[in-house]
């Protein structure tokens, strides 16, 4: 299998379920990716040692999930100068907004591109990782262009 290029982590795996969403996209698209379990919090030093190291190791977008305080984004864009995308999960009694904000709220100079609550999120944030990707890779661009293409023909085939 070949070195990744994306980066899929999780705060906890509670919240593999959501970020599975991101993972399906990514294998759609024949992304290789590593997804790992790193807290902001519970597990500082790991994280920061993840988010130095990723770029040596090929990775080139990071996607981070988080409910609650939701801070994993943040520390990795605080300590990379890869693109991070944020997905706000829903596991607190505040159904994913204190996520959301703790994700979108950024400090200037430390930008963390933050998708939508919960699954939609994690698939658009996939979807978004292999946008940048397809930059320089014209595979992917056409692989991207059928995907839009198939989303439309659905629409097209909807009779009332």
């Amino acid at each position: 299998m070949s070195a990744p290029k994306v980066g899929i982590l999780m705060g906890s795996v509670s919240d593999l379920g959501v970020m599975q969403e991101a993972s399906k996209i990514l294998e759609d698209f024949g992304v290789p990716y590593d997804m790992r379990v790193l807290s902001a919090h519970r597990s500082p030093s790991l994280t920061q040692d993840f988010a130095q190291e990723a770029e040596g190791r090929g990775i080139q977008v990071l996607i981070a999930g988080a409910g609650a305080a939701a801070h994993l984004a943040g520390v990795l864009a605080a300590h990379t100068i890869l693109p991070v995308i944020g997905i706000p999960i829903d596991s607190s009694p505040l159904k994913g907004l204190d996520a959301l904000l703790a994700t979108v709220q950024m400090p200037g100079g430390v930008p963390v591109s933050t998708m939508a609550i919960g699954k939609a999120g994690a698939r658009n944030a996939g979807l978004v990782a292999v946008q940048i990707l397809s930059r320089s890779d014209t595979g992917l661009q056409d692989k991207l262009r059928a995907y839009k293409a198939a989303q439309q023909k659905k629409i097209e085939s909807i009779q009332l």
